[in-house]
């Protein structure tokens, strides 16, 4: 496995690999890696021939006020991981080399930007498409693959793809759980033991909202009540929304259809984590 940190130096590699007749897949991710990152890496081995992994705490989707500096990093045990999970090259530049001094140039998502997450973190998902774009622009990928956890993300992504006319496949991997229903993410080393013990009840609240659906309750208003209810529970829990929207347009619905998903922020304490689950199949 190769660590590279130049634009330069990638392109030219790469280069090699498509002479060869190599399908690239690329990965992008910020970092401190956990099973759920690993399993995006498995997903790209099998439909690539060398896979790149991006390693970029990016500056730009984080607010004033946000965590970009305490934002975990471990470089030498991601290194580590990477390489056992089959990674052929980690892409591991600096901020520097990403965002060449003045940078001017942004790349947004028209309405799909503004909600959810959007509400609350303006700026977020501006840096979000600007440094995918970039990304896409520098490997110039077969495939690239995103997690569901972020399923706001992934949507936003396949729109820009789409109308920025992006010759890359974009797959959409599931969510990877801790064993009591947690999604995996960075963030959650920032939550106290407390925290932590109570975090999963934005899964079983979920869960229930699952079993409503399959019962035959499909008044999104009764669904959205009931996950409330149980996240309110939990004593430590600050919901920040809920919402059950539209996979293609993320507009809220009030009858859950095909191609329904809710989606949640809590808040435990100063950690924001995130999760969604789909109420009713698209291939349904």
């Amino acid at each position: 496995m190769k660590v590279i940190r130049k634009i330069s130096e990638l392109r030219s590699e790469l280069t090699i690999h498509r002479k060869a007749g190599s399908r690239v897949g690329l990965v992008p991710t910020m970092g401190y890696f956990h099973e759920g990152h690993l399993s995006l890496m498995d997903v790209a081995r099998k439909d690539s021939d060398i896979v790149v992994v991006s390693l970029f705490v990016n500056p730009t989707q984080f607010g004033p006020n946000e965590d970009l500096v305490k934002y975990p990093r471990d470089f030498e045990r991601d290194e580590r991981l990477a390489k056992e999970r089959g990674a052929d090259i980690i892409f591991y530049p600096d901020s520097r080399e990403m965002y060449p001094d003045p940078f001017l140039t942004y790349v947004i998502t028209e309405k799909l930007s503004g909600v959810l997450c959007g509400e609350s973190r303006p700026i977020h998902f501006r840096g979000v498409t600007t440094i995918v774009a970039k990304l896409f622009n520098i490997i110039q990928p077969d495939v690239a693959v995103f997690g569901r956890k972020d399923a706001q993300q992934a949507i936003i992504i396949k729109k820009m793809v789409a109308d920025l006319n992006f010759p890359v496949e974009i797959i959409v991997a599931p969510i990877i759980r801790e064993a009591d229903g947690l999604a995996m993410s960075s963030r959650n080393t920032y939550l106290s033991s407390e925290e932590r013990k109570q975090a999963p009840i934005i899964y079983r609240a979920l869960q229930k909202a699952t079993e409503m659906v399959q019962r035959g309750e499909l008044n999104a208003g009764c669904v959205e009540r009931s996950i409330r209810q149980q996240i309110e529970t939990a004593p430590l829990a600050r919901i920040e929304y809920i919402e059950i929207v539209n996979e293609k347009n993320l507009e809220p619905v009030k009858t859950i259809d095909p191609g329904t998903f809710v989606a949640v922020a809590v808040w435990f304490g100063k950690t924001r984590l995130i999760d969604n689950v789909v109420l009713i199949d698209l291939d349904r």
